[in-house]
């Protein structure tokens, strides 16, 4: 008998002391608390994620991207109160407030602060092509120096482990294999669906887009690199998704091999209790799904 999931595309990620799994009609959390036990939270889904904009081409990535962050955020900080043996969880204005934070900081980082650097070798290159590639390269040098330093801190190496987990899960659960800890072992830590290759996607595409446009004046140089980041990021989300539908074509596995080489500095090996907690979260998600009666594929 057919597994009535298998036409649903599970994805999802790391967090602290655990892994969260997107379903079709829900994501599903699993933390190991610090007594040693998997805790279980299904957490839902608005039903703007799942309706008909998530079929349109572009708008479906600025609607993924929406969803992950928010999504992420609330995962994020209840796998922080279980590791930490807290139940008191943030509010909504307190994770609002927390996405704000940390999108102004990554859009400071790795897009303005680029341009203050290439901004200030105009004059050595004299072209305006040369000076947005320059940008471009500074900011993809700032991104894997970040990722880099961060993969050392002990914590970070831990939901790197995660991560990896979570890969493995999610492959296991593609071939239709048994999702035990001897079966999902045999598969890679990296995945094509995987945040990291979006962002290195994210990277090469702001180069082409920024390639073509001006850098005077000052004010649409700065404005620019921030209002065309939803575009860059929509045009990321297809690529991907395409990368994802179609993993034996030469093509996307050439387009797709940037991505994977990159997962080597953000995934590790996991251990088998950090397998058990993906599986936990993988079946749950399924189990939910089969609950809700879900038997087609997601649109992301």
């Amino acid at each position: 008998m057919e597994n009535p999931t298998s036409k649903v595309t599970y994805g999802g990620q790391a967090v602290l002391e655990g892994v969260m799994i997107r379903g079709l009609r829900s994501a599903s959390v699993a933390v190991r608390n610090p007594e040693g036990e998997i805790t279980l939270r299904t957490l839902s889904l608005n039903s703007l994620f799942n309706g008909p904009v998530r079929r349109i081409p572009l708008l479906r990535g600025m609607l993924v991207m929406a969803e992950t962050l928010t999504l992420g955020m609330r995962a994020l900080s209840h796998s922080a109160n279980v590791a930490a043996g807290e139940e008191e969880e943030l509010g909504g204005a307190s994770i609002a407030g927390m996405m704000i934070v940390s999108i102004a900081l990554a859009v400071g980082i790795f897009f303005l602060v680029p341009v203050f650097a290439s901004k200030g070798l105009e004059g050595l290159i004299g072209s305006d092509l040369l000076s947005n590639i320059l940008e471009g390269v500074i900011r993809l040098a700032l991104f894997l120096a970040y990722i880099t330093v961060i993969g050392r801190m002990q914590e970070i190496r831990r939901v790197f482990m995660y991560h990896g987990a979570e890969h493995m899960a999610v492959h296991a659960h593609e071939h239709g294999e048994n999702l035990d800890i001897v079966s999902v072992r045999r598969y890679s830590t990296a995945h094509p669906r995987c945040g990291t290759a979006f962002l290195l996607v994210v990277m090469f595409v702001a180069i082409v887009v920024f390639a073509f446009t001006g850098r005077d004046p000052l004010w649409w140089l700065f404005t620019s690199r921030i209002v065309l980041i939803p575009l860059i990021a929509s045009v990321s989300y297809e690529v991907i998704r395409f990368s994802g539908f179609h993993p034996n074509s030469p093509l996307v596995q050439l387009i797709a091999l940037p991505g994977l080489v990159l997962q080597r500095l953000t995934t590790r090996e996991p251990d088998d209790g950090q397998i058990e907690v993906a599986i936990a979260a993988m079946e749950e998600a399924i189990s939910f799904d089969v609950r809700e009666g879900a038997t087609t594929r997601p649109s992301a």
